[in-house]
């Protein structure tokens, strides 16, 4: 088995929730997502994030909106809708359920969990 591809999978499976995280904390431009991303050491390219950003904000999940820029063509702000809010809430208990979840499994058994087999 290829390890590389077993971490890209897992980081892959959180991609969306840590994503969601930073847009929730307010309204956000998707390059200070890759940015807070990789300052995360969760590196992310434009070309994913461009795509999952369009399907959440398909799912009403977000919106954003136009701001001028003195730089450039104007720029996209993103921020999370109460459909959002709502979708983030659950998936922040899913992945509470799932790190304890993990947590548990991966801690060295002690004598008493052996007693009880």
């Amino acid at each position: 088995m290829d390890i590389q591809n077993t971490q890209s999978q897992m980081r892959k499976g959180v991609l969306e929730f840590c994503i969601l995280s930073v847009i929730r904390q307010g309204e956000v431009y998707p390059s200070d997502i890759v940015d807070k991303m990789k300052a995360a050491n969760l590196n992310i390219f434009e070309g994913t994030l461009y795509p999952l950003l369009t399907r959440l904000k398909n799912a009403e999940y977000l919106t954003y909106r136009w701001v001028e820029s003195n730089s450039g063509p104007p720029r996209k702000y993103f921020v999370m809708t109460e459909k959002g809010l709502a979708f983030y809430a659950e998936l922040e208990k899913t992945w509470k359920e799932l790190a304890d979840a993990v947590h548990l499994l991966t801690q060295p058994a002690t004598s008493s969990d052996n007693n009880n087999q």
